[in-house]
């Protein structure tokens, strides 16, 4: 593998739950100088002062202001956006949020732009969330800026959330049990985003990554072991197509949001092997021991 041809790397939404572990995994590198995009107005925040302890250079911009973005991202080689527009307040506009740091980028002369991907394979139609980011993934590869997008399936970290629940040993199935769940842990998908800035291979490429591939079923008896107890399942593979068709009764945005979710991690190819690094596999007795406080 070659020495990265970029040197200068911007990581905007560096202080966000996966920005921070990108972030770090390039300072942790050696080989980058790191900058750290983050939204006016200045706040404090933890996360930026530990980053810039480690070296990082910590920069702030009116993302409506497409000047003072510019200016923040002259030098830049790589531009790496972790931004995301507040899915718990329900904004899932992955491309209004990003294009004026494309627009930026451009007028800047960044030579490659990392979309705010890392996460799912999916159709127009899924959800507004992945609809955005298709929308967005289509600009920047138009846009004449070389391109990565790197698709990791689900957090590790996020299990719990897609229907597994420790404390009352209960799973909600909201596909069929066979599915491969893709998971990967933050600091891997960091460690791979900064890898992939010294490969080839990633140039103009999507590249799926992934620390373990389990069906649900796998992962529910690997938590039936490690609880000692039988859990209750229930099964309910019809919630996409009951929200879609607002048929009764009509599941929650967040259930229909799980149900996508799940559908979109198999990767039945992933590109583990274009790597010199093992990803951590999934800890079921770890995220056993977390759920339960």
């Amino acid at each position: 593998m070659s020495n990265s041809p970029f040197t200068n790397i911007t990581v905007a939404g560096g202080t966000g739950g996966l920005g921070y572990h990108i972030a770090e995994a390039l300072l942790n590198d050696g080989s980058f100088n790191v900058k750290i995009l983050r939204r006016l107005p200045k706040t404090a925040n933890e996360k930026a002062d530990l980053l810039a302890s480690k070296g990082a250079e910590i920069v702030y911009a009116d993302y409506n202001q497409h000047d003072d973005l510019v200016n923040v991202l002259r030098g830049t080689d790589a531009l790496i956006s972790a931004a995301a527009p507040g899915i718990a307040t329900g904004n899932h506009d992955f491309d209004t949020l990003q294009t004026p740091l494309l627009n930026a980028a451009k007028a800047a002369g960044v030579r490659r732009f990392y979309p705010s991907e890392f996460g799912i394979e999916s159709e127009i139609g899924d959800h507004i969330e992945t609809d955005t980011k298709a929308a967005f993934r289509e600009k920047v590869e138009k846009s004449g800026l070389e391109y990565t997008n790197i698709m990791c399936g689900l957090a590790s970290e996020y299990l719990g959330t897609v229907g597994f629940d420790v404390k009352n040993k209960t799973a909600k199935f909201y596909i069929d049990g066979d599915t491969i769940l893709s998971t990967i842990y933050l600091a891997d998908i960091g460690k791979y985003t900064a890898e992939s800035l010294k490969m080839e291979e990633s140039r103009n490429a999507t590249l799926k990554v992934a620390g373990s591939r389990f069906s649900l079923n796998q992962i529910l008896e690997k938590l039936e072991e490690a609880t000692g107890s039988k859990w209750q399942v229930v099964v309910d593979k019809d919630i996409k197509n009951r929200f879609l068709n607002k048929i009764d009764p009509v599941p929650s945005p967040m259930d229909f949001f799980t149900a996508v979710i799940v559908g979109g991690s198999s990767f039945p190819h992933i590109d583990n092997d274009k790597f010199n690094f093992s990803p951590r596999p999934l800890d079921i007795d770890e995220f056993v021991r977390q759920e339960s406080v």
